[in-house]
């Protein structure tokens, strides 16, 4: 696949399939949980709206956000944007200069925060950018309210096993990349439990980083959805739902202070509300 065009095409469409998929997955697991076996907020299961939006400067994207019994705010959003960078905003990024700040990204964005305590909220993301040159960029990520080993040690694996299939990934360096990322220095202390994270992957062979970034979305929908089912029946108490709120509001914390992709949306001119999607319903501080 030699054109950039062409790149971009298959890209694009590749992120809306893969939020079709995670959708319709999520949509399964409300299905699932049912009342009185279950303690739930919504007696009804949730589904996905969807709001397309657009960009004046060129492209636009599609918010998706369902509420329901397991998923108390659950956003996947789907890109496809392009314009020209700010000059100052510009000369952070490569493959631009002064005569050239001409830009096209498109991605999926997901963040979900989950009503029951023990089941870990997640985000995951995973894009393509282009300028005069072009590369992906993405990860996944654990966020646990109440600690829990097992689902830590499933999720690494798993996707350890994703950078083992693809040469263009070195699983150790990422990992470590994910941690340095997702810390908040202010607090001196990591986000969530880690995962694997990524930027301006460019081993020259597009097709072998494209086919990495389609298995990052695959594993996410194969290890993600295994771990809510596996603790989404679980009680909880109103202890443990103060302290799920409490690290929401770590949450909060780092993505309006720390967070590279909410800097990138309010930079380019993106919808706010599709920017801020990664905010919980509800969240506290002490």
């Amino acid at each position: 696949m030699k054109s950039w065009t062409d790149r971009k095409e298959c890209a694009a469409l590749w992120f809306k399939a893969l939020r079709d998929q995670i959708c319709a997955e999520f949509e399964a697991i409300e299905e699932e949980l049912t009342y009185p076996q279950a303690q739930v907020r919504h007696l009804e299961p949730g589904r996905f709206i969807f709001t397309p939006w657009a960009r004046k400067d060129g492209g636009g994207g599609t918010i998706g956000k369902m509420t329901g019994r397991v998923f108390e705010k659950v956003g996947v959003n789907i890109s496809v944007v392009e314009g020209v960078f700010s000059e100052d905003f510009a000369a952070q990024i490569p493959g631009t200069n002064e005569k050239n700040r001409n830009f096209w990204a498109a991605g999926i964005s997901l963040v979900a925060h989950m009503q029951n305590p023990h089941v870990p909220a997640v985000h995951m993301n995973t894009r393509m950018i282009v300028t005069t040159k072009g590369w992906f960029g993405g990860g996944a990520d654990l966020n646990p309210m109440l600690e829990n080993k097992q689902n830590k040690s499933d999720v690494h694996a798993a996707l350890h096993a994703c950078c083992n299939r693809h040469e263009v990934a070195d699983y150790e360096e990422i990992a470590r990349k994910c941690d340095e990322y997702f810390f908040l220095p202010h607090r001196n202390e990591p986000r969530g439990d880690g995962g694997i994270f990524y930027d301006y992957l460019d081993s020259k062979n597009w097709e072998a980083d494209f086919k990495f970034t389609q298995d990052v979305g695959q594993t996410f929908l194969s290890i993600y959805p295994f771990i809510v089912r596996r603790d989404l029946k679980k009680q909880w108490t109103p202890e443990e739902r103060n302290i799920q709120l409490l690290k929401r509001g770590r949450y909060v914390e780092f993505n309006l202070l720390h967070d590279r992709g909410t800097l990138f949306g309010l930079k380019t001119g993106g919808n706010i509300d599709a920017i801020l999607m990664s905010m919980p319903p509800e969240a506290k501080w002490e």
